[in-house]
């Protein structure tokens, strides 16, 4: 009988959680995708950009050393892409739309300088 009545509790525990488990899923946020252009020449810029773009908003961020583009998807309204920008420049890597702090830039390891220089690695 005790366990008769043990495999009855067990059976429906699961159906009691399936609401409360489904209620994240209510409130989801849209994800929004952009694309720009941050400058940088190495492997050392590629982690510096995504580590910078790498907040708990963003699901995806992938910078192409070839092409200086970062391609990002975000939830909305916790992220824009003009704050992601923002946080990229605060890091030493100027976009379209926000210069780097010169005292940040200056303090990049030398491979990493992309003003002024056509140069890649």
């Amino acid at each position: 009988m005790k366990a008769l009545v043990a495999v009855m509790l067990f059976a429906l525990a699961p159906v009691a959680l399936v609401p409360a488990a489904l209620a994240p899923l209510a409130f989801a946020q849209e994800t929004q995708e952009a694309q720009f252009k941050v400058y940088g020449n190495c492997g050392m810029c590629k982690s510096r950009i995504e580590k910078a773009a790498s907040v708990k908003e963003v699901r995806f961020a992938k910078w192409n050393k070839s092409t200086k583009m970062l391609s990002v998807a975000f939830t909305v309204p916790g992220m824009t892409a003009d704050s992601l920008q923002r946080r990229i420049a605060a890091v030493g890597h100027d976009t379209d739309t926000y210069k780097a702090p010169d005292s940040v830039y200056a303090a990049l390891p030398a491979c990493c300088l992309y003003r002024g220089t056509s140069t890649t690695h």
